[in-house]
């Protein structure tokens, strides 16, 4: 029963004072406004800010919506529509929350329905099942004669009366149940001629998603529970052997004492125990039977632990510097190198601020960290530990954030949406390698990136920040050299361990020579079979999955591309498809050219698929697997993979990106990095940073315990200047570098950035439009601040044609506020133009 509904039958016992109140309400709208609802009078006590409420949207649609405020004042321009349920007793998202979403929604150029959609988790919006139902109409004062009559005056078939006589047995229905108690496979036919009838109609029933965790329990009854009564107990089973066991088996596991606490009917009956026996008992009256509420995690509070680890001297002052910098800092930088041992570093920090009484969250920007990460920190927190990423299911989404609303979680661990969560307490907030663009939400709105976020929500919460990277974001280091943010550094490897060799190998002296086994140098080749003999592990780094990047014609040399993307589908050949990693789309692998006819259509290039495959021939005796995004579908996926290697159940671990961020190998000594230039040549202003960030990142897999690392990087380029800045692990010279073209071209973080995509399913209305819009707001910011049109790289995505605008605002010279009003007033001039009707324009603010 809905909270309405308890509320509306109670109304005679409420004294409610019956004052016209109105709600305003965040729905999950793409409107930069919220609505104002009135309440209903008996709800005038119950409605407060934060609770969730059922409100009608339209002509048709109902919406789950949040309360912002009360207030007495009636909306102008319209007539408010009535709030329909209440669905919480206490408010389920605090006022901080509601100020965070709109800053989101301000600072984004975003609704704040859209930031309400991203902040929720599923489990907490309500879901709908379409549902059918005779029409009032029909149903008043109907009898089987005139039914017999409206059939011909109708023209109904049998399928059609069988469905009406359901309905008046059943109430209402699913189209499913239709389906199956028709035994109709096209029973839609037959409801749609219903339904133009007006014999029936279709209503939206909405049902919560979280369902709690119920389990039986049994407990004794309280004439029972005590030595006198449980003698009498035995007394009343003396005549079955199979009874007498039953309780003979739940004292066992829970003796009387004063009041004995019940069991769960699974585990009472475990032990091949009868049911129908413990059905008996409870009958006489000997047990009672009931539902019990338990949670899917078992938070306990935290308590300092002699499982703690032990800092280095090192690692000591890096701490002791960072608590240093908070007396007047509220953000530090931790760069400290790869296997440096940031993580010890953090748990010295999370011990220090828990002990406080205050909460912590750790942002992580890969599910794939969590596993491994989760699994440490445990070993010192237990349970104190909350873990928050989609992985989870609905359920234990909600779970985790009702903990952290009720103070039974202290202590989360999870990637950019735990930005979200209902903190009430924040004391501290780690951005584990702070410079991955992981961080960075593009598609759907809210395109916020959970660092900068999370400077914010601490700012709220007056909490204090550490930014922690080996290969810091130039924007955090900037700051850090300005003295914006306190920045330690920690430059040394934790104990014995140094950091890895890096070794270039030319490959176009390979193909000369041809040394070229499959994708393999002969270089990279022999040190595998090297450290395959010393019983080493190997991770092999290429940053493209699937079989291969796409299938060419040999005579016409055509290529299969996607039907909805400008882009080339993608050769997967364990699922004998090609796939579209945009939009999904995916096909069967042709026979013959779609231009020429040819049968000779041959895989180019390759994936992580590939190498695994290649590798099980070359390397037949080695235990191989393979980390991207076709592997770790599963909740399980990651751990399982990674359980396995830190086992060494796994020789040779093939992966993406996924393999290259804080994973922690005590056996890997060498590292592969296969097709390293197409990250560094990418058209990109940012392509330098994130070739260095991610080729140091995953060479620093390599070495972190004892023992020389070896990093092989096989190249078109190797006199590249940057390689020679990582081959030295180099980071500040590449800063300077990197720091002064900034400067000249007016990039971040001397600049802002805003991107504005201009889509329409017709080419030329895209770039109509976007010149239209980039000239309107040339007029008053310039032309050297607003570049563009351009078509992407991408042109088409989802059969959508794009045109790019950026604009670059330096900083302090600008209000920004004010600047981004006039940016929307500009969209929405765009959108009032008739002609523009069907025009997208995607806002992605300090897009990355």
């Amino acid at each position: 029963m809905s909270l309405f509904q308890s509320f509306s039958d109670s109304t005679n016992a409420i004294s409610t004072e019956r004052k016209t109140l109105f709600a305003e309400v965040i729905i999950p709208v793409p409107l930069k406004t919220t609505f104002t609802y009135r309440i209903p009078f008996e709800l005038n006590e119950f409605v407060q800010s934060g609770v969730r409420v059922v409100v009608p949207f339209g002509r048709k649609r109902v919406l789950t919506g949040v309360v912002k405020s009360i207030t007495q004042e009636a909306p102008k321009g319209y007539s408010a529509k009535y709030i329909l349920e209440l669905l919480d007793e206490t408010p389920l998202i605090t006022q901080t929350q509601i100020w965070f979403w709109t800053w989101i929604a301000s600072y984004y150029m975003c609704s704040v329905g859209e930031v309400m959609n991203a902040a929720l988790p599923s489990g907490l919006k309500l879901s709908s099942t379409s549902r059918l139902q005779l029409h009032p109409e029909w149903k008043n004062g109907i009898n089987e004669e005139e039914i017999k009559q409206k059939r011909i005056e109708y023209d109904l078939s049998d399928d059609e009366i069988r469905l009406i006589n359901l309905l008046e047995l059943e109430s209402s229905l699913t189209y499913e149940q239709a389906g199956e108690k028709l035994d109709l496979q096209d029973v839609y036919q037959v409801i749609k001629k219903l339904t133009q009838k007006r014999i029936i109609i279709i209503f939206e029933e909405l049902k919560e998603k979280y369902s709690p965790l119920r389990e039986k329990h049994i407990l004794i009854a309280k004439e029972y529970a005590s030595q006198e009564g449980v003698a009498e107990a035995f007394t009343k089973t003396t005549r079955s052997a199979k009874q007498e066991e039953l309780l003979l088996t739940y004292l066992s596991k829970n003796p009387i004492k004063d009041y004995p606490k019940s069991i769960s009917k699974k585990e009472l009956l475990g032990e091949n125990l009868s049911p129908s026996s413990l059905k008996t008992l409870i009958k006489n009256g000997i047990f009672e039977e009931f539902e019990k509420t338990l949670s899917r995690f078992e938070f306990e509070e935290w308590t300092e632990t002699t499982s703690a680890i032990n800092l280095t001297s090192t690692q000591e002052k890096a701490v002791h510097q960072i608590f240093e910098h908070f007396q007047d800092k509220s953000t530090v930088l931790l760069h400290g190198i790869t296997g440096s041992g940031k993580t010890e570093m953090y748990v010295s920090l999370i011990e220090q601020v828990l002990q406080s009484g205050s909460q912590v969250l750790m942002l992580l920007p890969e599910i794939a960290l969590t596993s491994q990460i989760v699994v440490r920190l445990k070993r010192i927190f237990g349970n104190a530990v909350g873990v928050y990423h989609s992985r989870f299911s609905d359920n234990e989404r909600v779970e985790v954030w009702k903990g952290v609303l009720n103070g039974d979680i202290n202590f989360v661990i999870g990637v950019r949406s735990s930005v979200f969560l209902p903190f009430e307490h924040l004391g501290l907030i780690i951005v584990d390698e702070e410079h991955d663009p992981s961080y960075k939400q593009y598609d759907p709105a809210p395109r916020y990136h959970a660092r900068d976020a999370a400077l914010v929500l601490a700012h709220k919460h007056q909490a204090k920040v550490v930014l922690g990277s080996a290969t810091p974001s130039v924007e955090s280091y900037f700051l850090a050299k300005q003295k914006q943010y306190g920045l330690v550094e920690v430059l040394q490897r934790f104990g014995e361990a140094t950091l890895p060799e890096i070794q270039l190998v030319d490959l176009r002296e390979s193909k000369k020579r041809k040394e070229l086994k499959e994708q393999f140098t002969r270089e990279l080749f022999e040190q595998m079979k090297t450290a395959l003999q010393n019983h080493e592990q190997i991770l092999l780094f290429q940053n493209r999955r699937g079989y291969a990047p796409y299938l060419s014609c040999e005579v016409c040399e055509t290529i299969p591309e996607c039907q909805n993307c400008s882009v080339s589908l993608t050769y997967h050949q364990k699922a004998q498809e090609l796939r579209c990693h945009y939009c999904g789309f995916s096909t069967k692998i042709p026979q013959n050219c779609s231009a020429c006819g040819s049968t000779k259509i041959y895989p180019i290039g390759f994936g992580t698929q590939k190498i695994e495959e290649d590798l099980q021939v070359m390397l037949p005796e080695s235990r191989i697997a393979r980390m991207d995004r076709d592997t770790t579908r599963t909740k399980t996926g990651y751990e399982k993979i990674i359980d396995s290697f830190e086992k060494h159940e796994v020789d040779i671990l093939v992966g993406t990106q996924m393999i290259t961020k804080g994973l922690d190998f005590e056996k890997v000594n060498l590292v592969g990095v296969f097709d390293a230039d197409r990250i560094l040549f990418f058209p990109d202003f940012r392509s330098s940073e994130r070739f260095m960030q991610l080729i140091m990142q995953v060479s620093g897999r390599a070495g972190r315990r004892s023992g020389k690392g070896k990093v092989v990087i096989q190249t078109n380029a190797p006199s590249h200047p940057l390689f020679a800045i990582i081959s030295l692990h180099d980071y500040q010279t590449f800063y300077n570098q990197e720091i002064m073209e900034r400067e000249q071209y007016n990039y971040p973080p001397f600049a802002r950035l805003i991107k504005l995509m201009v889509r329409h399913e017709e080419r030329e209305m895209a770039q109509k439009a976007a010149f239209i819009l980039s000239k309107k707001l040339q007029s008053k910011l310039s032309l050297q601040r607003v570049l563009g049109p351009e078509a992407p790289i991408i042109e088409r995505i989802r059969n959508k044609f794009q045109q790019a605008i950026l604009i670059k605002l330096e900083r302090n010279q600008f209000d920004l506020r004010k600047t981004k009003e006039f940016i929307q007033f500009q969209i929405d001039e765009l959108y009032k133009d008739k002609s523009f009707k069907k025009i997208q324009v995607v806002v992605d603010v300090d897009f990355v």
